[in-house]
């Protein structure tokens, strides 16, 4: 008999994540920790570890997915861990998160969403922790989306609003401020908030003069756009690796803001046009290159005005080739000299009309960011009237439908300034249904619901002689 002793079975190794998991993981905690944008962090690590195919498509819809619907996932959460999420560890909550929604919201085996989150919890901390990510996940598959949202939204009858935020994955004030935007058509709410919670198309805008959007959905397997006249519509695949896009033919716009950027050109203009246009908020430079393909057909040239350098060298690199003058300032104190025949402003906003393409910022965004916004966009349109010439148009622009950024900064201005609104339902055809206030303008709202766009606003004001 031998006298050594008995040996302990060896513990298995834990298994790492897979190459999606992992990437989706990686980057919620970018977006936890540093406050990353998801739709900018993902592409890049994806080619830097050069996942693709199906691995790239499963980890782009647990990254955004997760980002999403992290307000319903962390409700769910706290109900199973018996805790408010702020004391769950923050590594660990992120993993849950990535777990849940697996869980509830994907085709993902439940063993499989429950055993890849327990093991990772392993690997970052240890085996009490991973038992508690068990515990937890464990007791969210006793229900499906549905009996979660049941158990734990408001009430549909004293809080409907609340009862559609929570469900559609919105923080209730967003909800609000669309269901005061839709005015009298509030009851499109849930449909409105259903089609924000969805992955959007990719639209795609073949450069004016350069490439017809016939071609351009010829040469990606695309389909034409429903109203601008520049639109493709890319139904899968990475758009960066297309050639038109890389060759500088066509590059990646939502449908609405190539229609903002036309109907500044179309707006009419008491007097000749003298071919000097301003963008005085430029960056990234996807309408400025818009404008500017257009006004090389009339002999324009546009003035882009954007002070952050590497938004301003994302201009100049989005509008290489065409008759655009780059000033890197702050577009309140330019120093241009006035007299612009068509102005475009497209004010920084809280962005509440593209929260289907900016996955986390739902979350990221707070009421009280909005005050000092709307001080900004004010100034910024006060700035814009300063530089048009008399009989000359500015176009108003926001991607938020926030009541407070829309028409209270345009009402604001007419009552200072010695401008007019102008009816700019017309500079938007084909697409209608689009007064602001679910009204009859005159100013255009446009939204995802209805038109598949960003839910952008506009409004065209002349300068009076």
């Amino acid at each position: 008999m031998s006298d050594r002793p008995a040996q302990r079975p060896r513990r298995q190794a834990r298994k790492p994540l897979d190459p999606a998991r992992q990437a989706a993981f990686d980057i919620l905690r970018a977006v936890s920790e540093r406050d990353s944008y998801a739709n900018l962090a993902l592409p890049a690590l994806l080619k830097e570890r050069g996942i693709v195919g199906r691995d790239a498509a499963f980890a782009t819809e647990l990254t955004y997915g997760t980002c999403r619907t992290r307000g319903l996932l962390d409700a769910v959460i706290a109900a199973a861990a018996g805790r408010p999420t702020e004391n769950i560890d923050p590594v660990l909550l992120d993993l849950l998160r990535l777990g849940t929604y697996q869980l509830l919201r994907t085709r993902v085996e439940p063993h499989a969403a429950v055993s890849t989150t327990v093991e990772q919890a392993g690997i970052e901390f240890d085996t009490a922790r991973a038992g508690f990510v068990n515990g937890v996940l464990r007791k969210i598959t006793s229900k499906d989306e549905a009996g979660w949202v049941a158990e734990l939204a408001p009430s549909s009858t004293t809080d409907p609003i609340g009862n559609l935020a929570f469900t559609n994955a919105h923080p209730r004030w967003i909800a609000q401020a669309f269901a005061d935007a839709l005015g009298p058509r509030a009851g499109e709410l849930a449909a409105l908030l259903s089609t924000d919670d969805e992955r959007p198309v990719v639209h795609l805008a073949a450069r004016p003069g350069v490439l017809t959007a016939e071609a351009l959905a010829d040469a990606v397997g695309g389909e034409v756009g429903t109203y601008s006249p520049y639109a493709v519509y890319l139904p899968s695949g990475d758009p960066g690796r297309l050639a038109p896009v890389r060759d500088g033919q066509a590059l990646v716009q939502d449908e609405g803001s190539q229609l903002v950027a036309r109907a500044l050109t179309l707006a009419p203009i008491d007097g000749p046009d003298g071919g000097r246009w301003l963008d005085l908020c430029a960056g990234p430079g996807g309408k400025t290159a818009v404008l500017a393909g257009i006004g090389a057909e009339r002999g324009a040239t546009v003035t882009a005005v954007e002070p952050a350098p590497r938004r301003a060298d994302l201009v100049a690199e989005n509008t290489r080739g065409l008759p655009v003058d780059v000033v890197r300032v702050d577009g309140r104190e330019s120093g241009l000299t006035p007299g612009f025949d068509r102005v475009l402003v497209d004010v920084p906003c809280t962005g509440l009309g593209a929260l289907r393409r900016r996955p986390e910022a739902r979350w990221r965004r707070q009421p009280s960011d909005v005050p000092d916004l709307t001080r900004l966009q004010r100034q910024l349109l006060a700035a814009a009237i300063e530089l048009t010439r008399p009989g000359g148009v500015v176009l108003y622009a926001t991607c938020s439908p926030h009541l407070a950024e829309t028409v209270g900064v345009v009402a604001d201005a007419i009552r200072r300034h010695p401008v007019t609104a102008i009816d700019t339902r017309p500079l938007f055809a084909p697409a209608a249904d689009i007064g602001a206030g679910g009204g009859d303008g005159p100013h255009v709202q446009l939204w995802p619901h209805r038109h598949g766009t960003d839910a952008m606003f506009a409004a065209a004001l002349r300068k009076d002689l």
